[in-house]
């Protein structure tokens, strides 16, 4: 084939493909060739019109997202802002694992390779469709969240004019397993045999217990409430945080987000005598303000429910601030609770004596040493 300034032709001179060419003011100021290309010099016009027009829509925010970036940049914008979310206190770490699975496994798959002006209705539904089909429609919802707050953003960025999630099917499915309120007979037998269970007893499940059922908090808003939030008084409690599990870090206190933890719930009278009760027994458990107690016998307890599967700990602080004084009483309340501690490493000493004061072993590893 050769080519003349314009279009191309076979040997017999024929016009096979024709090119439109023109000269855009982008949108940092400098003027850029634009062209297009299609099998008529009218299709060659028609496309580079498109193209003129797209990039003068979507050039508006800097040129950071434009239509005809593709989904992987939005995608990857969307993680970037979403995480910065989460550090700024806005959105649960949770949710963030939850939609970076979404995206890993279902959303960047099926759209990652696709130009954002080309992520239309059409498309978005029919992988919406396939993604109910292949993983439930639990999963669908979560990556319909996901795709529409992307599309969201590449509005505000200007890449787009409308988000077309908003106009995808519905998704709708009945719970497998309908919630339902216990009746009496059945908080009775909990309460009952939880009392009897010896290792829930240990665990302080008796007392979570008749708190969530007192005050309808879930569970992970109740393990987050210190002693400073409850007010036996005035039968109140404040709910502020929440304890979820952070990929990479374990269970940590977050921000709770439910209307119920802003208001508050009131407490029932039965509650409140239990509550006395656990604080006559000198019970002081504050996930959110730690001491040397608290980590003890949430240490234990946690280790007893399996909650965590290395009960190790490490000590970080400067000199002279008490992490030797911090060890020794964890280590005294975990051996009050049955669980054998074991200090490796024990240079000074600092918990010689605490442990032969508790009937236990010391390993002397050198000569003549003291340690």
């Amino acid at each position: 084939m050769r080519s003349r300034p314009g279009s191309w032709t076979d040997d017999k001179g024929r016009a096979v493909k024709h090119k439109s060419q023109a000269r855009f003011r982008d949108y940092d100021g400098h003027v850029r060739p634009v062209s297009a290309y299609g099998k008529t010099k009218t299709a060659a016009e028609r496309a580079l019109l498109k193209k003129l027009q797209d990039r003068a829509k979507t050039g508006r925010h800097a040129g950071e997202l434009t239509a005809m970036h593709k989904m992987n940049d939005l995608i990857d914008l969307f993680e970037k802002k979403f995480t910065e979310w989460v550090k700024d206190g806005t959105r649960s770490p949770t949710t963030l694992d939850n939609y970076q699975g979404a995206i890993k496994n279902h959303i960047r798959p099926a759209l990652g390779e696709l130009r954002i002006g080309e992520a239309t209705t059409p498309r978005i539904d029919t992988v919406v469709a396939q993604i109910k089909q292949r993983a439930g429609a639990p999963r669908a919802k979560t990556c319909r969240a996901v795709l529409s707050g992307m599309m969201s953003l590449a509005v505000r960025y200007g890449a787009i004019t409308v988000n077309p999630v908003r106009e995808i099917e519905t998704i709708e499915a009945q719970p497998k397993s309908p919630p339902r309120a216990l009746t009496n007979d059945e908080v009775t037998l909990l309460r009952t045999s939880l009392a009897a269970d010896e290792r829930a007893a240990e665990a302080d499940l008796p007392d979570l217990v008749a708190f969530m059922l007192g005050t309808g908090v879930p569970i992970g808003e109740s393990l987050a409430v210190p002693w400073s939030q409850v007010d036996l008084e005035a039968g109140t409690v404040e709910i502020t945080h929440t304890i979820v599990r952070v990929k990479g870090e374990g269970l940590a206190p977050v921000v709770a987000r439910s209307r119920a933890g802003e208001l508050g719930s009131q407490s029932a009278g039965r509650l409140i005598g239990s509550l006395q009760e656990t604080v006559s027994r000198g019970v002081s458990v504050a996930p959110s303000t730690p001491t040397p107690r608290c980590a003890a016998t949430r240490s234990a307890a946690f280790a007893r429910s399996r909650l965590v599967s290395n009960p190790s700990a490490f000590v970080l602080g400067k000199p002279g601030l008490g992490k030797s004084t911090v060890v020794r009483r964890m280590a005294l309340g975990l051996a009050g609770h049955g669980v054998q501690p074991l200090l490796l490493g024990d240079l000074k000493p600092d918990h010689r004596d605490l442990i032969e004061a508790l009937d236990g072993q010391v390993i002397d590893l050198a000569p003549a040493a003291e340690t």
